[in-house]
């Protein structure tokens, strides 16, 4: 089966943040291709990030996190680091304990789009 695969980041029953990935089943809808079930959100955030951004925090809600341009590193509170790319999807859901650091992979403006929960 298909999937459309997302990289999560969630608090752990320790406190600590943590990657995951979740896999959303994808079904045949013909010519405009394939598609997951609907998820349900609440609002859109557009989000510019400036050339040094580099920030230990939690995430402020669940979100969707995708990345327009510019590519962005996440440090759990772990150490253990991943870097996502433009069109990459992360679901934020550390909203509580010790968090992640974010730095953007190069010395330039990073946009993406916030999709909450």
């Amino acid at each position: 089966m298909e999937t459309f695969k997302v990289t999560r980041v969630y608090t752990g029953p320790d406190g600590h943040s943590c990657f995951d990935t979740l896999e959303y089943p994808l079904t045949d809808a013909g010519p405009i291709g394939s598609l997951s079930e609907k998820v349900e959100v609440g609002r859109l955030i557009f989000r510019k990030v400036p050339p040094g951004y580099d920030d230990w925090h939690n995430a402020p809600q669940k979100q969707f996190v995708v990345l327009l341009n510019g590519g962005v590193e996440i440090e759990t509170s772990l150490g253990e680091k991943r870097s996502f790319e433009q069109g990459e999807i992360l679901l934020m859901e550390d909203t509580t304990g010790k968090g992640h650091r974010s730095r953007n992979l190069l010395a330039q403006e990073r946009t993406s789009l916030f999709i909450i929960f």
